[in-house]
């Protein structure tokens, strides 16, 4: 009997994909009915659990985590590696469908140049053009007062373009049928982490009547994930990529700063007559508003308000959210911006022979929306730091590290930006023989992204506070420095750069 049992649980083993499983600490083993006589079914034993071990378990398989098992997949060093990807969408599994003709969805994202570079590189970036998208080389940028006014155009840095608008569904669809499309190694589980236990080292392969087996080094250096389903798996290394409310956060005991701002966002997909091919952006005296171009005549709306004010244009008529939007991108709130209202043909004159193309072009009116496309989505904003984003065995990337006011756009390039860092220091952890898991490998991507993240972080929370400011002397600092930041070329430039995923910091000399 022992040899039945022992040969079972072997070839329970190999059956699974070239990866390791440890049994719990007192295992029953289960035979097959045709290896066991009738009348012995009450005697045999069942194996109570066999639990596999991965390299790496990433739990959130949004755009962030799945785009770091694209970067992964995507560098020889990492492609051998083992992944779990944890994500209660049991969609990921089977694969996310998308149609051309489907209604756009008001959830999108502006993907910088420096981003796309990444996913092009990692082979993802192609399954984002087969569906709806929107590469845009100007945006304008103006205020209520009609003093601030800056436009930006791809051509002032010698670029193709300054950014592209993609539906979130098509970036997180693209991401996926990368890593499918790949022989990468992954594993999806339809649950959700509810328990965590880092730093195991009781792990064993056990058979019926045999003593435990010493766990091994690898065994020795693994975390333990419970799941909603009952099942658990061990992972070396632990990736929290599941949000702004991230349990895995929560479990490791990384503490956070921040604050909740008293705006919300709405956010919805409107037509035009005609395609948008300019990004848009009016500082209003509640909050910012933008028209994003999706492609299709459509355009996406981010505008943000207070509480108040969210909650009913949620709920007007979309004849009266569309009069509302119109004006709030024309004469609403304030005059259009002229170059006489601040002087600025006096004031930097002095610097004209240097200016960029688009320093030169005309305030323009944007095209107005004709029809409601989408519903209307209205979230919170807030502004969260996690104070490490590394420990012993667990690194946080995206929203699970930092959440940001979305006035740039930027939150998603910047989980792009850390699951690319990761995805390079754990290939070269590999290339040294070094644990994946050991917290010195992991700071070094905290080094990388932590002052990248807190610096595109402060820049943004210092434009919020500076437009919840309506005061006449300090309006007129704010607009003179709207347009030297259109008229100072150097300046200029250097912020395009930097918004468009370069380091380099948007700094005049």
């Amino acid at each position: 009997m022992n040899r039945v049992i022992k040969k079972t649980v072997s070839n329970l083993c190999a059956h699974k994909i070239s990866r390791k499983f440890f049994c719990s600490e007192i295992v029953k083993v289960a035979t097959s009915p045709d290896l066991v006589p009738p009348n012995e079914h009450e005697k045999k034993p069942t194996i109570s659990q066999i639990i596999p071990e991965y390299d790496i378990a990433i739990v959130g398989g949004g755009m962030v985590g799945m785009s770091l098992a694209c970067f992964l997949a995507s560098m020889p060093l990492t492609k051998q590696l083992s992944v779990a990807i944890i994500d209660s969408n049991p969609a990921l599994g089977s694969g996310l469908s998308i149609k051309k003709e489907d209604p756009p969805d008001p959830r999108v994202s502006t993907v910088t140049p420096a981003s796309i570079s990444f996913l092009k590189d990692a082979g993802a970036w192609k399954y984002v053009e087969q569906n709806r998208h929107a590469y845009f080389k100007k945006m304008q940028v103006w205020d209520y007062t009609g003093f601030g006014y800056a436009r930006y155009d791809a051509k002032d840095v010698n670029k193709d373009f300054l950014g592209c608008v993609a539906e979130n569904k098509v970036l997180h669809s693209a991401l996926l049928s990368c890593v499918k499309d790949s022989d990468f190694k992954t594993t999806f589980y339809p649950s959700r982490l509810t328990s965590m236990t880092l730093n195991t080292n009781s792990i064993s392969t056990v058979e019926e009547n045999m003593p435990p087996k010493e766990p091994s080094s690898a065994q020795g250096h693994t975390s333990k994930l419970q799941l909603s389903d009952g099942s658990s798996i061990y992972a070396k290394l632990v990736v929290g990529a599941d949000g702004g409310k991230s349990r895995v956060r929560e479990l490791a005991g990384f503490k956070t700063t921040g604050w909740n701002y008293s705006q919300n966002a709405i956010i919805c997909t409107v037509e035009h007559t005609s395609d948008n091919h300019c990004a848009w952006q009016r500082f209003l005296p509640n909050g910012p508003i933008a028209l994003l171009p999706m492609g299709d005549k459509f355009s996406n709306i981010v505008w943000t308000m207070s509480p108040t004010e969210s909650n009913d244009r949620k709920s007007i008529t979309e004849e009266m959210f569309l009069k509302d939007v119109n004006s709030a991108l024309d004469y609403g709130y304030g005059p259009h911006p002229t170059s006489s209202s601040l002087g600025t043909g006096d004031m930097f004159s002095w610097l004209k022979m240097d200016a960029t193309l688009s320093a030169n072009e005309f305030f323009e009116i944007p095209p107005k929306a004709i029809r409601l496309a989408s519903e209307r989505m209205v979230f919170p904003l807030s502004l969260r730091h996690a104070n490490s984003y590394a420990s012993k065995r667990v690194v946080l990337i995206g929203d699970a590290a930092h959440t940001i006011h979305p006035l740039a756009g930027q939150g998603v390039n910047l989980g792009f930006g850390d699951a690319f860092s990761l995805s390079r220091v754990i290939a070269e952890g590999i290339a040294l023989g070094s644990d994946i898991g050991e917290v010195n490998l992991l700071r070094k991507y905290e080094a990388e992204r932590k002052p990248a993240n807190i610096t595109m972080m402060a820049i943004l929370d210092g434009f919020q506070k500076a437009y919840s400011i309506d005061f006449g002397p300090f309006n007129f600092l704010r607009a003179a420095a709207f347009n030297g930041a259109n008229y100072i070329s150097p300046l200029k430039r250097s912020i395009i750069s930097y918004a468009s995923g370069e380091n380099k910091l948007p700094i005049f000399f």
